[in-house]
């Protein structure tokens, strides 16, 4: 049985100091995700004194593993590069012209396209294997056009602010948003945390974005496919404690969804041809 990639509270997440080759970037304090898969594209940074205290994007194609107990994340990158990269707005949603900016600086791939979470795997280190890494960081500015979209087209949405969205159920208000579950690796967003106290004291529930039946962005809401009845008998929400994959297994079945993970007799295979 292969390992079930551990779920993090994007709270836990902010803070982290960024350390590149050459010292320490900054610290994240917020994160851009896809608002079509709901994957974590960038992490926004709070570089230090050594750069004017600026906020930058970071992709996770430059991180590796998080060190949780030391409160850091490696990132192969160094404070040059960083520092000369395409300046964006992170008070602002990010456009896809401004990410390929972004990418061709690094040398990056695209992230998009490929049927997968990252081109067409689930994990970015992958995708990020198939670029030269040598050509990183050169300055590249070509501005690669992406067919079939439109340049200024908006993907990318903070996750701080979303914190503050209602969330509604298909027969009324349920609660807002107190925080998200992210996977490690992929980095994509499985569960919204839902804190139904306005409604139902004390009661924190799980969402999943494959649940959401609409955004409106500019309204600040989430509207689900569920009822007010489904989401208030769902199994509660320990954030004290780690989710497992059998809690994970007994909400799916609740709400009659079949889970994002693979089955286990495809995770046995996956194992045996390794």
């Amino acid at each position: 049985m292969s390992e079930i990639p551990m779920l993090r509270n994007m709270k836990d997440i902010e803070g982290l100091a960024i350390s590149a080759r050459d010292g320490i970037l900054g610290h994240v304090r917020d994160f851009y995700f896809d608002d079509e898969s709901w994957v974590v594209r960038y992490f926004v940074v709070e570089t230090g004194d050594w750069h004017a205290s600026r906020r930058t994007l970071i992709s996770p194609m430059a991180m590796g593993v998080p060190n949780w107990s030391e409160k850091f994340i490696t990132a192969d990158l160094t404070q040059e590069q960083v520092k000369n990269a395409p300046d964006i707005d992170t008070d602002k949603p990010v456009s896809r012209q401004h990410e390929m900016g972004y990418s061709g600086y690094y040398g990056y791939p695209n992230y998009w396209g490929g049927g997968g979470l990252w081109g067409a795997g689930i994990y970015p280190d992958v995708l990020q294997g198939g670029l030269d890494r040598a050509a990183a960081g050169r300055g590249n500015q070509s501005q690669r056009r992406l067919p079939g979209h439109r340049q200024d087209d908006l993907h990318l949405r903070s996750a701080n602010n979303v914190m503050r969205y209602y969330v509604h159920a298909s027969d009324g208000d349920i609660g807002h948003v107190q925080g998200l579950l992210v996977e490690e690796k992929t980095w994509a967003i499985r569960y919204i945390i839902v804190n139904t106290s306005n409604w139902w004291l004390g009661h924190e529930v799980l969402i999943a974005p494959e649940w959401i039946e609409d955004v409106y962005w500019a309204e600040s809401k989430l509207m689900i496919a569920l009822t007010r009845a489904a989401v208030r008998d769902a199994p509660a929400y320990d954030s004290k404690a780690p989710l497992t994959r059998e809690q994970e297994k007994i909400l799916h079945a609740f709400h009659g969804q079949s889970g994002y993970w693979p089955s286990d007799s495809e995770q046995d295979r996956r194992a045996a041809s390794r």
